[in-house]
């Protein structure tokens, strides 16, 4: 690596892709999102106490979880993200659709430099915008999913 190179990439750059749970087609484009949330990992412990060793407490892993995952992005007019929670959780059984995708890192260059995939994903949350008469904010829209966890591609 060269003295100038700087090795970080910003956050910036990044693209989301959503495809149903377990196919290569009818994948959803529904713009960029400007904000994505919920990348996480935590693992639960357990402590035992070693009987005659009171120096320490042994902390043994349990299960891991996952945090739902947040996407923002500014409203356009389209209702693919409406549609699937809608379809999802008021439609007939053969319209709930789990998605799979991943959260995609990009260079300066747009080039792909690392991605965060995911599974078994289904709406839980949509919020529309907010509205007010007094601000010229972007109108945001908010989508959270669950999931069956993440896998980390460099």
């Amino acid at each position: 690596m060269f003295a100038n190179e700087n090795p970080y990439y910003t956050n910036l750059r990044f693209r989301v892709d959503f495809l149903p749970f377990g196919l290569e087609m009818d994948g959803i484009w529904v713009a960029g999102f400007s904000e994505v949330s919920g990348l996480a990992v935590e693992t639960e412990l357990e402590e035992y106490q070693e009987g005659g060793v009171n120096h320490f407490v042994h902390k043994l892993p349990k299960r891991s979880k996952f945090p739902n995952l947040v996407f923002k992005r500014g409203f356009v007019r389209s209702n693919e993200l409406w549609r699937w929670y809608e379809e999802f959780h008021f439609g007939p059984p053969e319209k709930r659709k789990r998605k799979q995708g991943a959260i995609i890192l990009m260079d300066p260059n747009g080039n792909d430099v690392g991605a965060w995939a995911f599974e078994g994903a289904y709406p839980v949350k949509w919020v529309g915008p907010e509205f007010r008469a007094t601000h010229g904010e972007v109108a945001i829209e908010t989508l959270e999913i669950v999931h069956h966890g993440l896998k980390s591609y460099f």
